[in-house]
């Protein structure tokens, strides 16, 4: 069973996700904070793909994306951006900085499913 990180300062949304990932077979472990996560990453602690939020206070998912992707140990890592907004610009810059797939907020269990095997597959963890 592959264990998905959810980075997103809203509750509710890592919630909805959390079930989706439930019906998708994964566990599910919800961070508010972006520092939280990366702390259990320098912790040695790993997970098989992150689902992280562009908008946060403090370390926004765009931080913590460059942060993963600087690490060599890391770069092999699955990460899905998620965002209420989807400019072309948005999309751009996430993709260029390693993200492996863009959803929008609200996020369909297909769109998610179709992102999450995007992810692996790019990272050849199928």
């Amino acid at each position: 069973m592959k264990q998905i990180w959810i980075v997103d300062d809203d509750d509710e949304m890592a919630q909805a996700i959390t079930l989706m990932l439930k019906l998708l077979d994964c566990t599910a472990r919800h961070f508010l904070k972006a520092r939280l996560a990366a702390t259990e990453l320098l912790a040695g602690k790993r997970p098989d793909l992150i689902i992280l939020d562009i908008s946060m206070p403090e370390v926004t998912g765009i931080m913590m994306l460059e942060f993963v992707r600087r690490r060599p140990e890391w770069k092999d890592l699955p990460i899905i951006m998620l965002s209420s907004e989807a400019t072309d610009v948005q999309i751009d810059e996430a993709l260029g900085l390693g993200a492996d797939a863009y959803v929008t907020k609200p996020v369909s269990i297909d769109e998610l499913e179709a992102a999450m095997q995007s992810a692996f597959e790019k990272h050849g963890k199928m």
